[in-house]
């Protein structure tokens, strides 16, 4: 007797094809993930550098990490692709849609962990979401939490230093988009949009059904790799050399002097030059792994990711379409003084 899978009228076979040839990806992945440490040992080894030296310590760093950091990244990212397949734009706008401020502003900034968007998609995400009705101050805490507390931030920072880092970085990052977004929303600057984003007239937002199989789902966790990963791996690859040069290189003692906890100036002078600079968490943190190893404080080290990836000069120059220049002013104000008062309370209470 002869079966057709493909008869099957509700998809199951489908499903559980898709599902089994899932978990024997991943089963392959954790096996070349444990096997990583024992590679790149061997491989720095047979590599025609000086022992015990600086270039040596430098190459271990790249060698292990480079491909432990895109290994992770992509598991991570095809995860939260699967999980993103629930929240498209129009439904995420519909959720936050007549929010009042407060739960609204913690109802966008949880939202912007899970959901697919960054400084390109920051304008029409904006226009969208003032269509839809939703309060400017809940907008910009979902905008401020949507890049600076991603699921790649989280799922490195928790692989690479620790869930307890990871943790605190999700709650004070929260805290941040949170806190931001309500000052944003009681200073009343909607007369500060541009003219044409202000005439965007309201409209009903509804929530959409969810038609989606599973083979849909696990479909959207590989292009979301395919889309994140395949524009970011070069700046991965950037800033995991920026840290095994500092690893390598740079004295525990210098960087301790410059940016330890006795140094009161620091987590302000590192939010200023992380402002004009652009990258993105994935390759950021690589560099944050290097200066924790050498001494630096850790509240100042997590000071400067946060306004790099939050407080980038790209996504203020993308912003700069529907904000006008006092409100991109009063953002970046607002979110840098939550960066550095975090930043002094990471430092006292660790």
């Amino acid at each position: 007797m002869k079966t057709e899978i493909s008869t099957y009228p509700d998809g199951s076979a489908s499903a559980v094809i898709w599902i089994v040839a899932t978990a024997a990806a991943v089963a392959m992945w954790f096996a070349v993930y444990w096997q990583l440490e024992a590679f790149s040992a061997w491989l720095v080894s047979s590599l025609p550098v000086p022992r015990d030296s600086h270039l040596e310590e430098a190459a271990r760093f790249f060698v292990f990490d480079a491909p432990k950091v895109l290994m992770l990244m992509t598991l991570v990212v095809f995860g939260m692709g699967v999980v993103r397949s629930f929240f498209s734009a129009e439904r995420t706008r519909a959720l936050l849609a007549g929010r009042r401020e407060g739960l609204g502003n913690v109802a966008a900034a949880i939202l912007g962990v899970f959901t697919p968007f960054c400084s390109c998609s920051a304008v029409p995400l904006f226009v969208g979401f003032v269509s839809a009705g939703v309060p400017l101050g809940v907008t910009f805490s979902f905008l401020i939490a949507a890049p600076m507390v991603n699921e790649v931030a989280l799922g490195l920072l928790f692989a690479l230093v620790g869930w307890r880092i990871a943790a605190i970085y999700l709650a004070f990052g929260l805290a941040v988009a949170i806190v931001a977004g309500w000052i944003i929303g009681r200073l009343h600057l909607e007369g500060w949009l541009e003219e044409w984003v202000r005439n965007v007239r309201a409209g009903q937002a509804e929530l959409q059904p969810d038609s989606q199989t599973v083979a849909d789902r696990i479909r959207a966790g590989i292009d979301a790799v395919r889309d994140i990963v395949g524009r970011v791996w070069a700046w991965i690859i950037i800033g995991i050399a920026a840290g095994a040069f500092i690893h390598g290189y740079v004295p525990n003692d210098l960087l301790a002097s410059i940016m330890g906890k006795d140094q009161w100036w620091s987590v302000p002078a590192v939010v200023l030059i992380g402002v004009p600079m652009y990258a993105n968490a994935a390759g950021i943190i690589p560099v944050v792994e290097a200066l924790l190893g050498k001494g630096a404080a850790l509240g100042t080290v997590l000071a400067f990711m946060m306004s790099v990836i939050a407080l980038s000069f790209p996504e203020m120059l993308i912003l700069r379409k529907v904000l006008t220049l006092r409100l991109i002013a009063v953002f970046a104000g607002v979110v840098a003084t939550g960066i550095v008062a975090v930043g002094y309370l990471f430092n006292a209470l660790f």
